[in-house]
C-alpha cells in the first residue's frame, strides 16, 4: 500500500511509539461490548488494539484516503464516518455509555471539546490526547494563569484530569510540542445546576473575553448590580477568581430575573 503523507490541513502528527500507544490503550482499558467512538483514527495506532479489546469501533475521519484504507484494514469491525469532527453530530449517537478515544488534531481541540462537553450526558468517559498546553487549561483551577473559559465549561461537564505526558518524539512528523493525555468523566447527578446552558456559555465567554476586567464591566451588558450581590459574587473580581459553582450561582441568578 502506497505510503501515506501526512496533511497539514488536517494537522495530521501520527503516533507511532508502541510504549506510549500500549500507555493509552492501558489507561482507556477497553472491554468487550464497549461503543467506542474514534476521533482521528488517523493511520490505525490505537484503532487496531481497541478492536482486540472492544471486538468493534466506530471511528470519524475527515481524510478520505485515511477512511479507504481503515476501511480495507478492518471490513468487519470497524464502522468509519468519513467527515469533519466539528461537523459531526454527537447528539445522534444513541443514549449510553458512549466512550471517546483519540489524538485529536490541536488545530480543532478546542472547539471540539466544546462540542463534547454538550453530548456529555450520552458518554462514559473521555479519553484524548492534546497539547500538552490545553490540558494544563482543561484542569486548570481558579486564580491560575491557565484557568479560563475551557476549564469553566468543561468542568462544569467532568471530572478532568491529566494522565501522562507524550513527547514530540513518539509522533511522525514530529509536532513542536509536547503533549498529554487526558481523562475526561462525566459528572452526571454530581455537575453543577447552570440553569439555562445558552445563559451560562455567554456568561463564561463573555467574562472571559475581558478578563483583565472587573467582572462588573466585563459582564455590564448581561448583569445588573443586584446580580452580584444575590448572586454573593465579588464585582470587583476577575473572571479568572470565580470558581465553576460561582459561574453557576450567578447564571441562576440571571436566568430568576429574567
Amino acid at each position: 500500500m502506497q505510503k501515506h503523507i501526512p496533511r497539514h490541513r488536517f494537522g495530521q502528527n501520527f503516533l507511532i511509539d508502541t510504549h506510549y500507544i500500549d500507555r493509552i490503550i492501558d489507561a482507556i482499558a477497553p472491554c468487550e461490548g464497549d461503543k467506542l467512538l474514534e476521533i482521528g483514527p488517523g493511520l490505525g495506532a490505537l484503532t487496531g488494539k481497541l478492536i482486540e479489546r472492544a471486538d468493534k469501533l466506530s471511528a470519524i475521519e475527515i481524510d478520505r484516503d485515511l477512511a479507504a484504507r481503515l476501511r480495507a484494514r478492518f471490513p468487519e469491525t470497524l464502522t468509519v464516518f468519513e467527515q469533519d469532527a466539528l461537523r459531526f453530530d454527537f447528539a445522534s449517537l444513541d443514549c449510553g455509555d458512549w466512550r471517546i478515544v483519540g489524538n485529536l488534531p490541536y488545530n480543532i481541540s478546542s472547539p471540539l471539546l466544546f462540542r463534547l462537553a454538550n453530548t456529555a450526558t450520552r458518554l462514559r468517559d473521555i479519553h484524548v490526547m492534546l497539547q500538552k498546553e490545553v490540558v494544563q487549561r482543561m484542569e486548570a483551577q481558579p486564580s491560575t494563569p491557565e484557568y479560563g473559559r475551557l476549564s469553566v465549561m468543561l468542568q462544569a461537564k467532568f471530572r478532568v484530569s491529566k494522565l501522562f505526558s507524550v513527547p514530540p518524539g513518539a509522533f511522525s512528523p514530529t509536532p513542536k510540542v509536547d503533549s498529554a493525555v487526558a481523562r475526561l468523566l462525566p459528572l452526571a447527578e454530581n455537575a453543577p445546576d447552570i440553569g439555562d446552558e445558552t445563559l451560562f456559555a455567554r456568561i463564561v465567554v463573555t467574562a472571559f473575553t475581558q478578563r483583565r476586567k472587573t467582572l462588573r464591566n466585563a459582564l455590564s451588558s448581561l448583569c445588573q448590580p443586584k446580580d452580584f450581590y444575590v448572586a454573593d459574587i465579588d464585582a470587583g473580581a476577575r473572571a479568572e477568581n470565580l470558581s465553576v459553582a460561582d459561574f453557576a450561582r450567578l447564571a441562576r441568578c440571571l436566568l430568576a430575573r429574567r
